[in-house]
């Protein structure tokens, strides 16, 4: 498959200058990154180093406490940071601005609590299982109401099952939190391999189509019979993936970033051509986008996606992890830095601190890198390409997410789009960000397939 996606590079232009040939680069990378609908299932094979351990199904509790030492040592490395000289433009186009990052570190080593987060953790119930050899992390609450709907919820880079913390309490106990009891969920949230308390995997293997197989294991394993799963960024893709192997008891979907891209829009962008004709005005707002991700928004990516073992700097110093992973997008970048001038939308200084500690304390940051690496090498197709999903899905398209997602473009790639809403606010961490419109979401999305 590596040549099959070699070739999905290559241009009928005889030459380029280097410049051209990162863009095209840049944009080709995103269309090369996930399985066509026809390779999804052709993975049947467990990751290679685990599979010999697979027969171990006990669910164990899980409780974290870092050591005083890690946290004492993560204090004194942001205080020892080795500044640069100020960027040389008055806007992010160079990328993390030095006094946002400064910001950042002086709150880190002078008033972030990672003990807090650690209570908030360890105050829900906290798993791990091994499933095809490797341990899985997992929160699982259930809701007292006897109705309630199983959820398996998936995060993604750069994130972590921090960012759905704040909606386990109003999906869990919704008649504490504006809704009735027939809008109840039992949650699910585990950690993606190599990310957060979950194994790291010794071996490649474990990438969106692995993963989506051992979700419906994990479900199966806790005795759930009929369930849905939700996700954003790569916990949209595990999703989709779900949806298209469809294992038994998988009712439907939601995403807050969804792959919604038609076959045209897709190869203009991936030439780094104009757009196609007869865009309307949402699909053209779509299409502009996603123009500027991948010409200007994709050099994490392209890193991760080629040399995820090259980023021994983002593992050594916790404010170059810290930049590496604000530097998402350029929306959510900026939300953020207006968050450390003083301006919350969603988030706290807190709340991005958390996740970054998160990965810090487990030091996670190649670990969680190399799924775009082994994504890249074993599987070919685009990330936000439409994969011809027939189970039921619902859209949550939020304005300042990487693109927002058209009405048109989620009925042609959904046959069965179950609900649609848009909004004028949220960025990339939509149930992290935007908690109190994700919980309606969730409770909207899913009322038509309750039994």
């Amino acid at each position: 498959m590596k040549d099959k996606a070699d070739n999905s590079l290559k241009t009928p232009r005889a030459s380029m200058n280097r410049r051209e040939s990162l863009k095209l680069g840049a944009a080709s990378l995103m269309t090369s990154l996930l399985p066509m609908p026809a390779l999804l299932v052709a993975q049947t094979e467990s990751p290679p180093k685990e599979k010999a351990m697979a027969d171990n199904t006990a669910i164990r509790s899980f409780r974290f406490v870092a050591s005083q030492t890690d946290l004492e040592d993560l204090r004194r490395r942001v205080s020892a940071t080795k500044w640069p000289e100020r960027e040389q433009v008055s806007d992010a186009t160079q990328g993390v601005q030095l006094l946002t990052i400064q910001k950042l570190a002086e709150y880190w080593a002078t008033s972030h609590d990672w003990r807090k987060c650690e209570a908030k953790i360890n105050a829900v119930p906290n798993f791990i299982t091994e499933i095809d050899g490797l341990d899985i992390h997992f929160i699982h609450v259930r809701s007292r109401h006897e109705n309630a709907l199983p959820m398996i919820v998936t995060h993604g880079w750069p994130g972590s099952f921090i960012e759905q913390m704040k909606i386990i309490e109003p999906l869990t106990d919704p008649t504490a939190h504006g809704g009735t009891a027939a809008d109840a969920f039992h949650l699910v949230i585990p950690s993606l391999p190599g990310y957060g308390f979950s194994g790291k995997p010794t071996a490649p293997g474990w990438n969106p189509v692995s993963i989506a197989k051992a979700w419906a294991t994990l479900m199966q394993r806790l005795g759930y019979t009929h369930y849905v799963a939700q996700g954003g960024d790569w916990g949209n893709a595990v999703s989709e993936i779900m949806a298209l192997q469809q294992p038994p008891g998988l009712l439907g979907i939601h995403t807050n970033m969804a792959a919604t891209v038609p076959p045209d829009v897709s190869k203009a962008l991936s030439l780094g051509g104009p757009a196609p004709a007869g865009l309307s005005p949402d699909e053209k707002r779509a299409w502009d986008q996603l123009d500027d991700f991948f010409k200007n928004g994709l050099g994490y990516a392209i890193e991760m996606n080629n040399r995820p073992q090259t980023l021994y700097g983002v593992v050594d110093s916790p404010v170059g992890l810290a930049a590496w992973m604000i530097d998402h997008d350029i929306r959510s970048y900026q939300m953020i830095a207006r968050v450390f001038d003083g301006k919350p939308e969603g988030l706290t200084r807190d709340d991005v601190l958390d996740n970054v500690t998160l990965y810090w304390l487990t030091n996670t940051a190649i670990s969680s890198a190399r799924l775009y690496w082994d994504t890249r090498h074993n599987l070919t197709g685009g990330f936000f390409d439409a994969r011809g999903v027939k189970i039921p899905v619902a859209v949550s398209a939020f304005a300042e997410e990487i693109y927002q997602a058209p009405k048109s473009w989620a009925e042609k790639a959904y046959p069965k789009l179950i609900h649609y809403n848009s909004f004028p606010k949220g960025t990339h961490f939509a149930a992290w960000e935007q908690t109190e419109l994700f919980v309606s979401e969730m409770r909207a999305s899913f009322k038509s397939l309750r039994g």
